[in-house]
């Protein structure tokens, strides 16, 4: 198995120094670059330029600059897809968002993870988990979700939360670590 297969698969792997995948991560960092300086209401150019980044696009979305990802294609975003300044995404593994999510600034989304041992971890091992956001959520400013976490359907996630565990359906959750503060009732 080489790296990038380790890697998809969630098992640790060779981030820092093996050389296809520095090749991968430079290529969309560019890509990257390349869109944080499109003048910002040339909208038709920077969905173009972001459906060639993501994985997977619908129709109707909009992130603004400036966005920084590793990989890109690990990527899916739903329909009615909004995402404010400075939305980072560390996707050596995917990152899905459904259908009507809506992203505060200064969010974090990181799939990777390193090790706790030293030794391994100044090997430049790593590794990653998915990251699954569900339909009709709303995420506040500030937030950081890790590795392996799912949000569910129609969830508000607090500004300032550090998400380290799986949020279910109908709820509003806050904190560090985030935890359930209510269901929402319809």
């Amino acid at each position: 198995m080489n790296e990038k297969e380790k890697m998809l698969a969630g098992e640790l792997y060779d981030a820092n120094y093996n050389e296809d995948l520095i090749k991968e991560r430079y290529l969309i960092k560019d890509k990257c670059f390349e869109y944080n300086n499109i003048k910002p209401s040339n909208i038709e150019l920077r969905n173009k330029l972001m459906k060639e980044i993501l994985g997977k696009t619908k129709g109707n979305f909009l992130i603004e600059q400036p966005f920084i990802c590793d990989y890109g294609y690990n990527i899916e975003i739903g329909e009615n897809f909004y995402a404010n300044h400075n939305l980072t995404i560390l996707d050596p593994n995917k990152v899905t968002f459904g259908d009507n999510v809506f992203i505060a600034p200064n969010c974090s989304f990181y799939t990777a993870g390193h090790p706790l041992d030293a030794k391994r971890r100044n090997q430049g091992l790593e590794y990653a988990k998915p990251i699954k956001v569900g339909n009709n959520v709303w995420i506040g400013g500030n937030v950081v979700v890790l590795p392996g976490v799912t949000i569910g359907d129609n969830v508000v996630i607090g500004a300032g939360s550090i998400v380290n565990k799986d949020i279910p359906s109908n709820v509003v959750a806050v904190g560090n670590p985030c935890r359930v503060i209510k269901k929402i009732e319809e």
